[in-house]
């Protein structure tokens, strides 16, 4: 794809300063930009690659307005804008209709109009499969599941039984949904298994990275709202419920039964335990762990910061005694309280 810089601002508004029959073909960085593609600038330190760039035209916020000596758009939010003209010159292929004579599709299954089905997919009885949908190799959709319109499954995803996927969903290889959850209960020395009966309901505009596992309910449904982000290798337990255009990053674990908010960002390899509560607009910064219900929108920190060995080690040694250092340092403080009383 190419657009024209007033193609694309006829496209996406924004201000174009400059020669709009310039024709750009894709994004690039700064640093490594041709003639024949946009960049962007959202951050100030980037400043001195903008003096040399070669770039056709770049994107840039309201301050730079007009200083310049190439083509430019003005745009509020130069990064966002950047993003969906990345998206317009890069557009996800629309599904090839057709079935692929290697795919399983029981006889019970509805399959919508304009929808493409790889090699060696199952669809099992009941599926119900919205128009235009991709399904690639190897994808399992399980009995009484559905997914609704313009989806797109990766090679190799897992879908089990009774799973709701929303309209325009991105699922990335060998991501599973409706897992079983991790129910299992104490009895006379061994462990028993409980059915995990609920479901998984997936909202619309979702993206689910690689390898990321979300479990079905042990009664009621897991619940990923419209518009969330997951990343890579994150796993989200059963009952958990995370709320409309919340954004994970990679290795993230959120045990069962908790509730993130609406529009929350959670920093990689963070893990929150079960039963709580995230408030709306809540960023936990990476490696953090919360271990209680998070009741005020702002940004959480548990981060312990790494350093040379030896020092880490004496650092953590006064960590352990953290709680006893903590009740001397009362027991003086309350000594010098009867010492000042004393002398009064």
């Amino acid at each position: 794809m190419s657009y024209t810089l007033a193609g694309i601002v006829e496209r996406l508004g924004g201000e174009l300063i400059g020669d709009g029959s310039i024709t750009v073909r894709q994004v690039a960085t700064l640093e490594r930009a041709l003639p024949d593609t946009i960049t962007f600038l959202a951050n100030e330190r980037y400043l001195p690659h903008l003096k040399s760039t070669t770039a056709g035209a770049v994107i840039v916020g309201e301050a730079l307005r007009g200083s310049l000596g190439i083509p430019h758009i003005v745009a509020t939010n130069p990064y966002s804008y950047f993003a969906r003209v990345s998206t317009l010159l890069n557009r996800e292929p629309d599904a090839v209709p057709g079935f692929h004579p290697t795919a399983v599709i029981h006889a019970a299954a509805t399959i919508g109009e304009g929808v493409e089905i790889g090699p060696c997919a199952v669809i099992e009885e009941g599926v119900v499969i919205g128009s235009h949908v991709r399904i690639g190799a190897g994808c399992h959709i399980g009995a009484n599941s559905s997914i609704g319109e313009h989806g797109h499954l990766y090679a190799n995803v897992s879908i089990y039984k009774k799973c709701i996927i929303g309209a325009r969903v991105i699922i990335h290889s060998g991501a599973v949904i409706g897992a079983d959850g991790f129910g299992i209960a104490m009895d006379e020395g061994r462990w028993l298994k409980i059915p995990q009966i609920g479901g998984v309901r997936i909202g619309d505009d979702v993206e689910i990275g690689a390898n990321t596992t979300i479990d079905r309910g042990a009664i009621e449904d897991t619940i990923i709202e419209d518009g969330v982000k997951l990343d890579n290798q994150i796993q989200i337990a059963h009952n958990v419920q995370i709320g409309a255009h919340t954004a994970i990053a990679a290795c993230v674990g959120i045990a069962g039964s908790s509730r993130v908010g609406r529009y929350c960002r959670i920093g990689g390899a963070s893990g929150i335990a079960g039963h709580l509560n995230i408030s709306d607009h809540v960023e936990i910064s990476a490696h953090t762990l919360v271990t209680k219900s998070i009741t005020e929108p702002g940004t959480y920190t548990g981060a312990y910061p790494f350093e040379v060995n030896r020092d880490w080690r004496r650092n953590a040694a006064s960590l352990r005694n953290l709680g006893e250092l903590t009740e001397r340092v009362r027991a003086l403080e309350k000594a010098l309280e009867l010492r000042k009383k004393g002398k009064q």
